[in-house]
């Protein structure tokens, strides 16, 4: 299968990593030119269990350069959901799939108005990756559980197939026949460490030497499912705590969430399509999210900061 993985940032390059090495023709979009030089180069070098593998892969900053493709990974920041989906329409050929797998909430709705909502699969994922430098990454890809499903509920076979491909490639991978939950559900392993471990600066393996620091994670994450309750959202998670293990299961000492990897480039987070959709769901629904109000505060007083 031909393969765009738009936004191809850490985790975009430790799953098409991966899938290149399964035999797909996988084309890593990213608009860094430094990133997409290194790997055009000497190839992508993954590291896993601290062994560094290369692997040859394509690499462009543009859609333009990639043609049509079976199916289109979206993987941009959440912000840029928009801006990059319709810079990359060129992709899209008549039977193309449009498959986001994006952290938050929102990003079906953003997709659907740009590509049309029957190319579109819903997902999650729980693989992570760490930029240690271009072209190089920390890839968390092993045990790690991906979910996709049909936005509006039920099995397809277009769905069954692309789950085959990933779990072919080594990617665990379900069928969600209730993507929604699905999504509220990474939405809360998020939730627990992402804006926690931005503020702290601290990497995983310390993030979890904080009994004080799973206190405040836990507590977002209770507020969280109490939100998603009252939104009539069936969620597969039984326990607050069990969001900040499933977290940090499997992740080596010092991987970094996405969330602090964008603090430490100087960049916005995500804060608003996660604890931040926290919040705005919890006053549609009339449910109190301080703990996540206070966390968006934080993260949002250090980027005014970052921003001068």
């Amino acid at each position: 299968m031909k393969i765009g993985i738009l936004g191809a940032g850490a985790l975009g390059c430790a799953m098409g990593g991966v899938l290149t090495e399964a035999g797909h023709e996988v084309w890593l979009i990213n608009r860094n030119a430094d990133q997409v030089e290194a790997m055009t180069r000497r190839g992508l070098v993954l590291r896993t269990g601290g062994v560094d593998r290369t692997v040859a892969v394509r690499a462009a900053t543009t859609a333009q350069a990639v043609g049509t493709v079976d199916l289109v990974i979206v993987l941009v920041k959440s912000f840029h959901t928009a801006e990059a989906m319709q810079a990359a329409t060129s992709l899209l050929a008549p039977d193309t799939t449009v498959l986001s797998l994006q952290n938050g909430l929102g990003h079906e709705d953003i997709l659907a108005g740009i590509v049309g909502r029957e190319r579109l699969l819903a997902g999650k994922t729980y693989v992570g990756g760490t930029q240690l430098a271009p072209g190089h990454v920390l890839a968390g890809t092993v045990n790690k559980l991906t979910l996709m499903g049909e936005p509006g509920g039920g099995v397809s076979e277009r769905v069954l197939r692309i789950a085959a491909l990933f779990n072919q490639a080594g990617l665990d991978t379900r069928v969600s026949e209730n993507i929604m939950g699905s999504i509220w559900d990474k939405l809360l392993v998020n939730v627990a460490t992402g804006a926690l471990s931005a503020i702290s600066r601290l990497p995983y393996g310390l993030l979890y030497q904080s009994p004080e620091l799973q206190a405040c994670a836990v507590a977002a994450v209770a507020e969280a499912m109490g939100v998603a309750r009252a939104s009539g959202i069936t969620l597969s998670i039984a326990e607050p705590v069990d969001a900040w293990h499933m977290a940090g299961a499997g992740l080596p000492f010092e991987f970094k969430p996405s969330m602090l990897q964008s603090l430490e480039k100087g960049s916005i987070t995500e804060i608003d399509f996660i604890n931040g959709a926290v919040v705005r769901q919890g006053e549609k629904v009339g449910v109190p999210t301080p703990v996540n109000r206070t966390l968006v505060a934080c993260i949002k007083g250090i980027e005014r900061g970052l921003a001068g």
